[in-house]
């Protein structure tokens, strides 16, 4: 069953087109954010924001306290500690204010299966406060969006689960909320029905819509995301854009050795000054080095004594700056 929603004043159905800049109003404000299930804290201090006419992504595995961060940003759950404002709004004294302002797309989806695509829109429409004829232009435009105006009388208990996704977001932007909360949106649906969702994503942005999105897939990331916070059991381990996190930990290459025995290659690299972490597994060793031809003689060396041992060089990837942070891979 969705989550009741409070009354949101009408929003023009036009934006002008913003491009997201360190001088663009700040959309949302999070600062030592904390949440805690029992003993533990699956938030953890957060701290970071999003500006306007931006997408910020929390990559993390799952688990890594994403949904939770989410929830208590919609003000879902409250917080243990710490507080977030949403364009000045508190989640802490403003539940109102908050939810006027944001469109929620939750992990589940949170649709009426017995009621039409249209059905839909327009119940979350009544419960968000958009009135005729507001409301009836809005589920023209949104079922066209999202590629479903040819089902919308159809029931969504027959729809598909890439075409439900679809509908889950329209129902989130019926009152075209300045703040976009997408929690894993993408899960289990087919390539095409993804694709369009990225379109849909990309043209918010273009028209000012400041979106969080969380995913444990580093595509999605790597392409969709202006901005990355890199989360792991609810801690943030850092922020920024893909490069400026791959220049930041000194890491632009990845040197891959199969066929190598760890302790041979740990005691060969370990200490040269471009290496700046080993990690292995089996006989795969990865070396996480500032600048791979700084070590090609070495490497010589190495497959000339073992000719079984071979090499791959390759940019790093946030993949391998995912496991340099928190010693762990992020798998899909």
């Amino acid at each position: 069953m969705p989550a009741s929603i409070a009354p949101a004043a009408e929003i023009p159905t036009t934006k002008p087109h913003r491009v997201a800049t360190s001088d663009t109003p700040i959309a949302l404000s999070v600062t030592q954010l904390t949440r805690r299930h029992g003993e533990t804290k699956a938030v953890d201090g957060l701290t970071f924001e999003i500006h306007e006419g931006e997408v910020f992504g929390l990559l993390g595995p799952n688990g890594a306290g994403k949904t939770t961060t989410i929830s208590v940003l919609s003000t879902l759950l409250k917080p243990h500690g710490g507080e977030a404002r949403i364009f000045g709004a508190s989640i802490r004294e403003d539940v109102a204010g908050v939810r006027a302002k944001i469109g929620l797309v939750p992990q589940n989806i949170s649709l009426y299966p017995s009621l039409t695509a249209a059905e839909n829109i327009r119940f979350f429409g009544r419960m968000y406060g958009v009135k005729p004829p507001l409301l009836d232009q809005r589920v023209d435009e949104l079922l066209e969006l999202v590629g479903l105006d040819k089902r919308r009388d159809d029931r969504v208990g027959v729809y598909s689960g890439g075409m439900k996704r679809r509908l889950n977001l329209a129902v989130s932007l019926v009152h075209q909320p300045r703040l976009l909360l997408l929690d894993e949106p993408t899960v289990g649906v087919d390539p095409h029905s993804r694709e369009h969702i990225f379109d849909i994503i990309r043209n918010l942005k273009r028209g000012g819509t400041a979106i969080l999105y969380t995913t444990h897939y580093m595509e999605e990331a790597e392409n969709l995301c202006d901005r990355l916070a890199i989360m792991d059991e609810g801690q943030i381990a850092a922020t920024g854009t893909l490069n400026e996190l791959l220049a930041t930990r000194g890491c632009a290459e990845t040197i891959l050795l199969r066929g190598a025995h760890p302790s041979q290659v740990k005691s060969r690299f370990a200490t040269h000054p471009d290496v700046r972490e080993i990690d292995s597994e089996g006989d795969t060793c990865r070396l996480l080095v500032s600048r791979a031809s700084g070590l090609l003689g070495p490497l010589q060396d190495l497959t000339k004594n073992n000719p079984n041992v071979s090499i791959q060089i390759t940019p790093m990837s946030l993949g391998d700056l995912f496991l340099h942070l928190t010693g762990k891979e992020l798998r899909d």
